[in-house]
């Protein structure tokens, strides 16, 4: 694939839609490998976007490199590579080269191939980190080409996300291919006006500089032009959805009394909790179909705000659904709003996936007749046996573990003529505002920002393995105060080191907590009891494990972040995270709201031996305060959006350029662009608009049905 840039032969020049495998050097295996990355055209690799740079531009003799810093030197190979086999598994190639002014030797470990690459005599750029010791000096596994012949030597390097069997340099060699056969056939999705209006690029020029820049500028004009045409069309498509949605007539609730629910409550509501209540009544009774989240740290208690929405909905005729992500969280909120909401004479069911075929019959016939008020379930209420009668109000908790597509999926299961029922969102997970108008543009928010009187701060501490067996003495002082422990695992490392940094296979993963629990059973807590909680556990088996340390009968339960949401132990005061360095701050968060819930103080310790200023920095802060909303905003700062979801589905588009965090200025070029259009042509109906409702509909395809 050399000399890709103007081939002679048109007849063999790729087209965007071509699959992958079409290409020079990727053969079934390779294009497998790139479809995990989902890559399957040659037009995918355009839209394949660099994770990072390397400056490959600077060049250096051998003598005159800085140590410590990658660049470039040009060497001639003085001797044939010598491989030795150190054992099975490893092997080790040397060879020295030369310029003029010194010598350097470069070690390949497990790159055999380089004894045939590397040929006496010949001229190649090294691309790696220069280390000197003695007057020696030496380059490990250093990238390299032949002199004269140089592609990915010598510039700004692309950086791809890769998977097995797919190397940096196949995918960088594929775009330049792609890029010089067909980088002018892309067609332009901004219009013309709107680009010279904003000074963007032309999406060929963008596409080509966010591959491979020359230089900074090029590239922050490239990524300039993406982010804002991504941002455009999704504040676009938001819009749309918003505007649809509002649209949409809802069950109109005004058969009770707020002041009548709230006299049922055994604790006064706080402002926050009655702000946010007020707010969803007015909007269940306006007659428009409600979308409102209500997002509030652990233990704002956004759980009652939800219950005085399902007694608004059942006094007026109305059923209710709530729909929780895991069946431990369905059957706490059931416990918790079944007796709440009974005293005033509302009908509670529960529908879970483990139940038996025949209660779930039971249940689907209550619910069809009308003789339930509110069902409590997980994705079982999405089963095809579930109708309502009379379906008013749509209740989803954790939002970021359903998909749009599933709440409205949920919401279309009953409701009479045109109607929609009213969707109410819970959300644990404090997001920034900033953060929150993206991911929950179509939706309204309720703010929770106020905890109940005599809800506990938690002390946090951040340690270091080397003060493991003070932590491990202080589980035992908890159990001797008759408190329990959360000791919480990322699902990673070897048993005997937790630790350890190593990635693994989930099946490992799983046998790594296991054997981890197992150590902590035998060698470390003989005398305690010891539970362990994870995904793979079917549902009866993870609600066991759960009910057993709510009652007390294990003294620390070992967890991955199954435990994450909605566990209820008010006697566990002790939160321990292994590899505290792998979570996000909000997760973490998340994690240490699980204690602190009954009268008793209540810590959280950090363990992380993870060395990066940057990552300490972060993990002092979660140290330093209890504020769920300072945090995300602070992760937001430091990780950007994806730590809020991870890789999770939440059903709207992916941002593929977009970094909420650093491009708050071009979101807001792109909002103010996209509401100046929106306020010419409300549904872009107008033949010049064609073609961006297209690009609107082909960006939101999972969530079709709201935009046309």
């Amino acid at each position: 694939m050399d000399g890709i840039a103007g081939k002679e032969d048109d007849a063999m020049a790729i087209r965007l839609t071509d699959p992958v495998q079409t290409l020079p050097g990727i053969g079934p295996t390779r294009a497998k490998g790139l479809e995990k990355l989902g890559i399957a055209t040659a037009g995918d690799l355009l839209w394949y976007f660099p994770k990072r740079y390397e400056d490959r531009r600077a060049t250096f003799s051998i003598a005159d490199a800085p140590v410590e810093t990658a660049v470039c030197v040009p060497a001639m190979v003085a001797q044939r590579p010598v491989t030795s086999y150190i054992r099975q598994g490893l092997t080790v190639t040397k060879v020295r080269v030369v310029d003029d002014q010194g010598q350097m030797t470069l070690t390949f470990f497990n790159q055999t191939y380089v004894q045939s690459a590397l040929k006496p005599g010949e001229e190649y750029i090294f691309f790696g980190k220069v280390e000197k010791d003695n007057g020696r000096v030496a380059m490990t596994n250093p990238v390299f080409e032949q002199k004269g012949r140089q592609r990915f030597t010598g510039r700004i390097m692309p950086v791809y996300p890769l998977t097995a069997g797919v190397s940096n340099n196949l995918i960088a060699g594929a775009v330049q291919r792609v890029l010089a056969d067909c980088g002018r056939a892309v067609p332009e999705r901004l219009p013309e006006g709107l680009r010279q209006e904003r000074g963007l690029l032309p999406i060929g020029p963008a596409l080509q500089y966010v591959h491979f820049p020359r230089t900074e500028g090029e590239l922050e004009g490239a990524r300039r032009r993406l982010v804002f045409e991504e941002l455009y069309y999704f504040s676009l498509g938001l819009a749309l959805m918003k505007t649809r949605r509002g649209m949409g007539q809802g069950a109109v609730c005004t058969g009770g009394q707020l002041e009548d629910y709230i006299a049922t409550l055994p604790f006064p509501l706080t402002n926050a909790q009655r702000r946010a209540l007020e707010e969803a009544a007015a909007d269940m009774a306006s007659g428009r179909a409600m979308n409102r989240l209500i997002q509030g740290d652990v233990g704002s208690g956004k759980t009652v705000v939800a219950a005085g929405c399902l007694y608004l909905a059942a006094k007026s005729g109305w059923q209710s659904a709530l729909m929780a992500p895991t069946e431990i969280l369905a059957r706490q909120h059931y416990a918790t709003l079944e007796p709440l909401l009974a005293q005033s004479g509302l009908r509670v069911g529960l529908l879970t996936g483990s139940m038996k075929a025949k209660e779930k019959r039971s249940v689907y016939e209550e619910l069809e007749l009308g003789l339930l008020d509110v069902v409590i379930g997980t994705h079982a209420l999405l089963s095809e046996g579930v109708r309502f009668r009379r379906l008013g109000l749509v209740v989803t908790d954790e939002q970021h573990r359903f998909g749009v597509s599933q709440r409205a999926a949920l919401a279309g299961k009953g409701g009479e003529g045109d109607f929609h029922p009213h969707v109410l969102v819970l959300s644990a997970t404090p997001i920034p505002r900033t953060l929150a108008l993206i991911l929950y543009g179509d939706l309204e928010v309720s703010v929770m920002d106020e905890l109940p009187p005599g809800r506990q701060s938690i002390d946090t501490f951040l340690i270091s393995e080397d003060k493991r067996q003070r932590m491990y003495g202080f589980v035992r002082r908890q159990k001797a105060e008759g408190h329990q422990t959360y000791i919480v695992c990322p699902a990673v490392g070897d048993a005997a080191a937790p630790l350890q940094e190593t990635e693994l296979t989930p099946a490992q993963e799983l046998k790594a907590v296991e054997a981890y629990a197992e150590t902590l059973q035998k060698e470390v807590f003989p005398d305690l009891r010891i539970g362990l909680v994870h995904g793979k556990l079917s549902a009866k088996a993870k609600a066991a494990a759960m009910n057993a340390f709510a009652s007390g009968e294990t003294d620390v339960l070992v967890a991955t972040t199954v435990i994450e949401v909605g566990v209820d132990v008010p006697n566990a005061t002790l939160m321990v995270v292994e590899n505290a360095e792998r979570f996000g701050l909000s997760q973490l968060h998340q994690l240490r709201g699980r204690v602190g819930r009954g009268k008793e103080k209540s810590y959280c310790v950090l363990v992380s031996s993870n060395r990066s200023e940057e990552t300490r920095k972060r993990l002092k802060a979660l140290c330093s305060t209890n504020d769920g909303f300072k945090i995300a905003e602070l992760d937001l700062e430091l990780r950007g959006p994806g730590d809020f979801f991870g890789n999770r589905q939440h059903g709207l588009p992916q941002l593929r350029v977009a970094d909420l965090a650093g491009d708050m200025r071009v979101l807001r070029e792109a909002q103010e662009a996209a509401e100046a259009l929106l306020a010419q042509d409300p549904d872009l109906q107008n033949p010049e608009n064609r073609a961006i409702l297209e690009r609107v509909q082909e960006l939101f395809a999972q969530n079709q049905d709201t935009l046309n």
